[in-house]
């Protein structure tokens, strides 16, 4: 429910994004694989905020977000974890986009 609300918010606000590995529908981690017209500008992991709420967090290799390191990084957790949603969204402030429909 909350991967198709954030689907549609991107879709409205001009933004494009998929699905890419789709997890559990009820206790899934979900990472956002962040883009701005084609180009990564972050990886972002839902978590608790130890409040009963949520937030937007960064995740994985900052340093070279287009590099090798990042798909790695997914590969890595995404076997680690076969429940995990993986999301691509490419719209501008995607983060901002995502912690307001995400919390």
């Amino acid at each position: 429910m909350l991967v198709g609300a954030l689907i549609r918010q991107v879709q409205q606000a001009g933004g494009f994004a998929t699905v890419v590995h789709r997890g559990d529908p009820t206790s899934g981690v979900i990472l956002l694989q962040c883009l701005e017209r084609g180009k990564p500008c972050g990886l972002f992991e839902r978590v608790a905020d130890g409040s009963g709420g949520y937030r937007i967090e960064p995740c994985g290799p900052s340093d070279h977000l287009d590099s090798p390191g990042i798909d790695s990084y997914i590969a890595r957790r995404r076997r680690a974890d076969p429940d995990l949603w993986l999301i691509e969204l490419d719209v501008a402030q995607a983060e901002r986009l995502a912690a307001a429909i995400l919390r």
